[in-house]
C-alpha cells in the first residue's frame, strides 16, 4: 500500500441529540470535543442530529403521506368539475 495516502482512523463517540444514543465507531472525522466513557476513555467527540436509533424510518413510525390513491388521482379528483 502507499505511504501517505490513507486517512487517519481512530475511535470516535458519535451521540444522537435527539435521544442521547452513544456508539462508537473507527472514524476520520473531524471533531472538537471530548467525552469521557463509562469505562475511563477518553474519546472524540461527534455530535449527530439523528441516527438510525431516533431516524422515522428505522423506528418504524414514518407515515404514508399517499394513502389514497396516487398524485395524478388526486388531481383529476380536485379540477374534475372545473374541465368542461
Amino acid at each position: 500500500m502507499k505511504e501517505g495516502i490513507h486517512p487517519n482512523y481512530r475511535e470516535v463517540c458519535f451521540v444522537d441529540l435527539s435521544n442521547g444514543f452513544k456508539f462508537v465507531t473507527r472514524s476520520c472525522a473531524n471533531t472538537k470535543e471530548m467525552i469521557e466513557m463509562e469505562d475511563g476513555r477518553k474519546l472524540p467527540l461527534f455530535k449527530l442530529d439523528t441516527s438510525s436509533e431516533s431516524h422515522p424510518f428505522y423506528t418504524g413510525t414514518q407515515k404514508s403521506v399517499d394513502t389514497m390513491g396516487g398524485r395524478v388521482e388526486k388531481f383529476r379528483n380536485r379540477f374534475a368539475r372545473s374541465v368542461k
